[in-house]
């Protein structure tokens, strides 16, 4: 592992783990302060310089879950790698191997584009390009060696993917995608309250952070959204959040509801959430109340296992795997489970797993297949050479 580097590639944040290092999680991407709008902030810059996140600008890498800015990714590597974050310049690279991870579907050029970048301008002596369900699949399976099959159900930045995996392959004709994630879930819950209440639509950095600290999954919808709509103490749901300041407080939070109204800052602005909460992260379960034609993801899972050979389905359902950052939503896993038993036969045995960190979930795995082995799914920057990205498909195709 002291010779491998492992980087999950992800639209919004990159896992990176070198060495004995933890996995640590950094913003993808370029950013610009209100304030200062000449000077550009790199990933780990924004959490340590940047003083007023207040209408800040973002300049991201992927455009609808695909690498299109390939400067904007350079900058961000070159910063990962250097002496900030991994601190690679002083050891040789050519003695270095990457698990890097790419999306599923990704355009023949921009993977071409990478074996490129990797072997050439960065001179890694390796490469592994791979998928970030394959890595959590890997992880899953070598917890449970039992098992031979498992179901990812990755719900990231711009997606929701759910893929099966027999035996450490991908069952093609199962694989599923959802354009829904964590982007659209902000952009919508920003449009939400720029309509009813202040003008939001460009706090995309408060408005995320807002979501992560107020949302949640509801398991009795119907009921919530009775609830919801009541006045005074009888609406249990209503919370006011406080908008950050970036001079006094630096990130929002709930004001507490049992402060007397004569204790209240008055300089705080606040933010007023009810059905909000729940009826945002609701549009994954059904997409099509904000008239998106697709499968919820209760109704993909049952999809994709339908796909599969019959004797596997039994055993996809019973192992469940759910990675991503929207899977950190209270009440996820539950509904999840609730929503998959209706779609199922009852003598189907269903468990879903939910690891203790959903994001960083595919980078362990990408640690546990360097320590694990791996050596047949390699490929060297000599056989590059060699044969350039035709080997690069090969071995790389089935992960």
């Amino acid at each position: 592992m002291d010779k491998c580097v492992i980087v999950d590639n992800g639209a919004y944040s990159m896992k990176v783990a070198h060495g004995d290092d933890s996995i640590r999680s950094l913003p993808n991407g370029m950013f610009r302060a209100k304030n200062d709008r000449k000077k550009d902030f790199t990933s780990g810059e924004l959490l340590t310089s940047c003083k007023d996140f207040s209408s800040l600008f973002y300049q991201l890498p992927f455009q609808r879950g695909y690498l299109l800015n390939w400067d904007i990714q350079r900058k961000v590597w070159d910063y990962t790698f250097g002496k900030h974050v991994l601190n690679l310049d002083k050891l040789d690279k050519n003695e270095i191997g990457i698990v890097m991870t790419e999306p599923h579907f990704n355009f023949s050029s921009n993977k071409e584009v990478m074996n490129e970048i990797f072997f050439e301008d960065y001179n890694f002596s390796k490469i592994i390009r791979t998928n970030p369900s394959t890595l959590s699949s890997h992880k899953y399976l070598n917890e449970n060696p039992k098992e031979h099959c498992c179901l990812v159900v990755d719900s990231g930045y711009s997606f929701t993917h759910i893929v099966p995996y027999n035996k450490g392959k991908k069952v093609v004709d199962g694989v599923c995608r959802i354009d829904i994630g964590g982007k659209f879930l902000t952009n919508y819950l920003k449009e939400v309250i720029s309509f009813r209440q202040l003008q939001v639509m460009d706090e995309t950095y408060v408005i995320n952070q807002m979501k992560e600290d107020a949302c949640y999954i509801s398991n009795q919808f119907n009921e919530d959204m009775k609830v919801s709509s009541l006045r005074g103490v009888d609406n249990t749901i209503l919370r006011h959040y406080v908008l950050p300041d970036f001079t006094k407080i630096n990130r929002g939070f709930f004001k507490d509801p049992h402060v007397e109204k004569a204790a209240v800052d008055k300089s705080q602005q606040t933010v007023q959430l009810t059905s909000e909460r729940f009826t945002i992260p609701e549009v994954l379960f059904h997409p099509s109340d904000i008239s998106i034609e697709q499968m919820g993801i209760a109704e993909s899972i049952v999809y994709s296992v339908s796909k599969c050979p019959k004797e596997l389905q039994a055993h996809m359902l019973r192992n469940i795997v759910v990675t991503g950052g929207n899977f950190n939503f209270t009440g996820m896993k539950e509904r999840l489970y609730n929503e998959v038993r209706k779609l199922t036969c009852d003598d189907m045995e269903i468990h879903i797993t939910t690891p203790t960190d959903p994001v960083t979930y595919a980078a362990s795995g990408g640690v546990e297949l360097v320590t694990s082995g791996g050596n047949d799914v390699w490929v060297s920057n000599k056989e590059y050479q060699e044969f350039g990205s035709s080997i690069c498909e090969e071995r790389f195709g089935h992960i």
